[in-house]
């Protein structure tokens, strides 16, 4: 069943009080960015404390420091000023349930949904699959915190991040909203 009625209807809803913010300026009004996962259970606006317009946010799947993120997070920087980003992975992540070979296996067997059990996942589709997930690193998570660490060293580290940005690291707990920071990935995204 398909939601496309009820999100145009919704779009409908929200456009009739748009008001003002058709006026708000294209560089973030906060000045940083989130990077972030793409689970549902995350709303940055919430628990960041955030309107539209204050700041970028960035997600993918476990909110890693891929070279897409990074693209985005430097366009943030370079051409729309924020001063400073956040790293945000959170606890019971989906990244945590599989790994590189798990769902390279599950994509050569079948390209339909995989299901969820006690032992990981596992496919319940009839194929035809494709051997194309080889070449992809997915960035899978086996410690949050070494993730949320990596993925700040590996912004600090990269050519086109200037020194002076920080980076803070943090682990959003979804069974109480609350941030909790990681000391080895602010310590790695501190400001030269």
């Amino acid at each position: 069943m398909s939601v496309l009625n009820e999100v145009l209807a919704a779009n409908e809803a929200y456009a009739a009080d748009f008001g003002a913010k058709g006026e708000l300026a294209l560089p973030p009004a906060r000045g940083f960015a989130i990077l972030t996962c793409m689970d549902a259970r995350l709303d940055p606006a919430k628990y960041a404390g955030l309107s539209e317009g204050d700041a970028h946010v960035i997600r993918n799947a476990g909110g890693r420091a891929s070279d897409d993120a990074i693209r985005s997070l430097v366009i943030s920087y370079k051409l729309l000023g924020t001063k400073e980003w956040f790293v945000i992975h959170h606890s019971n992540c989906g990244m945590e349930f599989f790994t590189d070979e798990v769902i390279r296996g599950l994509l050569a067997n079948s390209l339909e949904t995989a299901a969820l059990g006690v032992e990981g996942f596992y496919d319940v589709g009839t194929g035809p699959g494709s051997a194309e997930a080889k070449y992809i690193d997915w960035l899978t998570i086996s410690d949050q915190a070494q993730s949320v660490t990596e993925d700040v060293a590996r912004i600090k580290a990269h050519p086109l991040v200037p020194a002076g940005i920080p980076v803070y690291g943090y682990i959003y707990d979804v069974v109480t909203g609350r941030l909790i920071e990681v000391p080895t990935a602010t310590a790695a995204g501190k400001a030269a």
